[in-house]
């Protein structure tokens, strides 16, 4: 059997799946309130105790592991110690992925437990897409490169798709499009952190390095990253960080929650036409996440303002549900981990 945990900032999830593939328990917990988050988290790995000794590998879901970890990996105290490094730069994701590697640690101790990376996905991506133009001393020194995130849904919808070319839309509290060529991941949103990219709910997106600076400069660094990975994106424009809550306040005639939206939209539209022209031209245009797999809404919104797909060009459009536990755990079968 195999167990995969997927930790976020505001939910538990968790599947057990059998040699096929077949779900044998879940269970999606939302986190109300982060400082229950270690209690829940250890009620929750706790009630699985009746697998112990069934369950042959736990897979996590991390989202960032630095240049270094891009492979499934296995944990040890000292991988656990290095992943560490990287909270600051997925300040949302990281803490949490981690608190469940150590609270699984302590409950299946016998239990190998493999670490898959949302980076993975992007390691072989070309140098153009990679490379910031930064001095090369600087850019080597501090590891800055476009790593990219949410490649463990990218690549199981662009799989899923089953086309040459894919435009793969994550859609979520945290958003980013990535552009697939014969099943690699050629470029993606998401960079150095998963602040670049689209307007998200409470992240800015693209921004311009100088406002980054200004902030920095009149805050602090430490305000400066709040700001912008807490209280910008759509939450900026609006006050809201919940899609559902932005649609309800249009229908109500709020115009900072339509803006909000127009915005959203917008910037997506942009990376779908831009990497339509890197990828000459596309096969299937995924849409995938909460938001992107759940709201049609924000679908036809998307699409309705794309020439390339008014033109007949046979454009295949593909709504599919995310599944990252079912995709960590064919990755861990496929390298026998």
């Amino acid at each position: 059997m195999i167990l995969v945990l997927n930790c976020g900032s505001q939910s538990i999830k968790y599947k057990i799946f059998n040699g096929d593939f077949r779900i044998l328990r879940k269970k999606a917990v939302v986190i109300k309130n982060q400082r229950n988050y270690h209690q829940q988290l250890a009620k929750t790995l706790n009630e699985l105790k009746d697998f112990d000794g069934l369950i042959k590998v736990v897979g996590h879901r991390v989202v960032h592991g630095g240049a270094k970890f891009r492979n499934p990996t296995l944990i040890t105290p000292l991988v656990l110690k290095e992943l560490r490094r990287y909270d600051k730069l997925a300040p949302l994701h990281n803490p949490f992925n981690l608190l469940g590697i150590t609270v699984a640690l302590k409950i299946f101790p016998e239990t190998k437990q493999i670490a898959v990376f949302d980076t993975g996905f992007y390691k072989d991506l070309p140098e153009e897409a990679r490379i910031y133009s930064l001095p090369e001393s600087i850019r080597r020194k501090y590891g800055f490169q476009r790593f990219g995130f949410h490649g463990i849904s990218h690549q199981y919808a662009a799989r899923l798709a089953g086309t040459k070319r894919v435009i793969s839309c994550h859609l979520g509290g945290g958003s980013s499009i990535t552009a697939v060529k014969n099943g690699q991941a050629i470029d993606t949103s998401m960079g150095f952190t998963p602040l670049e990219g689209v307007s998200m709910m409470s992240r800015c997106g693209d921004l311009d390095p100088g406002i980054v600076l200004e902030l920095a400069r009149t805050f602090s660094p430490e305000k400066a990253n709040e700001i912008l990975n807490h209280e910008s994106g759509l939450k900026g424009i609006c006050g809201l960080s919940d899609m559902k809550e932005i649609l309800k306040k249009i229908d109500e005639g709020d115009k900072k929650s339509e803006l909000a939206l127009k915005i959203f939209v917008y910037r997506i539209q942009k990376y779908i036409g831009a990497y339509y022209a890197i990828l000459g031209g596309c096969d299937t245009l995924v849409f995938t996440g909460a938001i992107g797999a759940g709201s049609l809404k924000i679908r036809q919104m998307i699409c309705r303002g794309l020439a390339i797909l008014n033109k007949p060009n046979k454009i295949k459009n593909l709504t599919i549900e995310p599944n990252e536990e079912l995709a960590i755990a064919q990755e861990l079968q496929k390298h026998a981990l």
